[in-house]
């Protein structure tokens, strides 16, 4: 038998060495583009995919993949009685929606969930033991630190997830919240309300002129503002956290970078409580009743100060580790 010339031998070896190869390439983009499709094909129909194990495993965990996917480990059915999940899973909607219908829309990234009833070994395989819990899966790679969201830090508002999502995968989403009239139907309430006191108390306006009225709703608005409202409304924070395991409920966090809705309300009142004995001690300071009645205004204002102001200082020092100083109550 005569030897084949040394050219056409290493020919034949590269075809036999590439045909499988391109082949297996072949294979892969008609896996990838089925993935993608199927993918499409579920976002056109709900902005947010539920998954189970094995649709996560397939389309999220398994190569090949050429898009990143956002995915939230939640536990919404009513039995889990988790309260912040399904406050996160609004704002997650309305995040998703904002990509959906979007002019930008592409295959390049997509939102899903996992339900921990729908998906607990899902759960298991990422030794995940919280929810809600955000994390990306990038195109390429596993995903890093960054990719998992700092919920507890950042709050869980469609537009702080937004900016994480453009951060860890270049897709900016501008965020369109549907129309809430809450805000134009209590404005238009109380303008009717001020107006009808007017248009019915015509000839006495002495009211608008209550000093007394305008300084508490003055101190209304201040202490709103102090205790941390404007912080929520911007952050959306979830109003107290629930731990898995033990089921404490904790409404004060634990870092001075974040608050829980909870612990404004908390700071809220305990502010109030300090106000209102400084209030006491004024009026038994100046007011003209009895010696009597004047000294129990002053003990009562004192005690009121005393322990709101430990409260207060309480949780200033749950927040502040490490700070050395403490009023009557740890």
């Amino acid at each position: 038998m005569a030897a084949l010339p040394v050219p056409v031998l290493a020919l034949l070896l590269l075809l036999a060495w590439g045909g499988p190869r391109a082949a297996g390439q072949k294979r892969k983009e008609m896996v990838l583009s089925e993935k993608v499709n199927q993918l499409m094909e579920w976002a056109s129909k709900r902005s947010v995919i539920r998954m189970n194990g094995d649709k996560f495993r397939r389309l999220v965990k398994a190569p090949p993949r050429n898009y990143s996917v956002i995915v939230m480990f939640t536990a919404l059915q009513p039995h889990r009685q988790c309260v912040v999940c399904k406050q996160a899973d609004e704002e997650y909607q309305i995040l998703a929606n904002s990509w959906r219908y979007s002019s930008a829309f592409t295959n390049k990234i997509f939102f899903a969930m996992v339900d921990f009833d729908e998906g607990s070994d899902v759960f298991q395989m990422l030794n995940m033991n919280s929810a809600p819990t955000f994390i990306n899966f990038p195109a390429k790679g596993k995903p890093k630190r960054g990719d998992t969201y700092e919920l507890q830090v950042r709050g869980f508002a469609a537009e702080q997830l937004a900016r994480w999502v453009a951060d860890r995968t270049d897709v900016n989403i501008r965020v369109i919240r549907p129309p809430n009239y809450a805000g134009p139907l209590m404005l238009g309430l109380l303008l009717a309300v001020v107006g009808g006191l007017v248009y019915l108390r015509g000839s006495n306006l002495d009211f608008l002129y209550n000093k007394t009225g305008w300084a508490f709703a003055a101190l209304c608005f201040v202490l709103a503002m102090t205790s941390g409202q404007m912080w929520n409304h911007i952050r959306g924070p979830p109003y107290a956290h629930k731990n898995p395991h033990t089921g404490q409920v904790n409404y004060i966090h634990g870092s001075s970078q974040a608050q829980f809705v909870a612990e404004t309300h908390i700071v809220l009142l305990f502010n109030g409580g300090v106000t209102l004995g400084m209030v006491l001690l004024h009026e038994a300071a100046t007011s003209d009743m009895d010696v009597g009645k004047r000294k129990i205004m002053c003990i009562a204002g004192i005690g009121l100060v005393v322990l709101f102001f430990s409260w207060l200082l309480s949780v200033f020092r749950s927040k502040y580790h490490g700070y050395p100083y403490r009023y009557v109550s740890s």
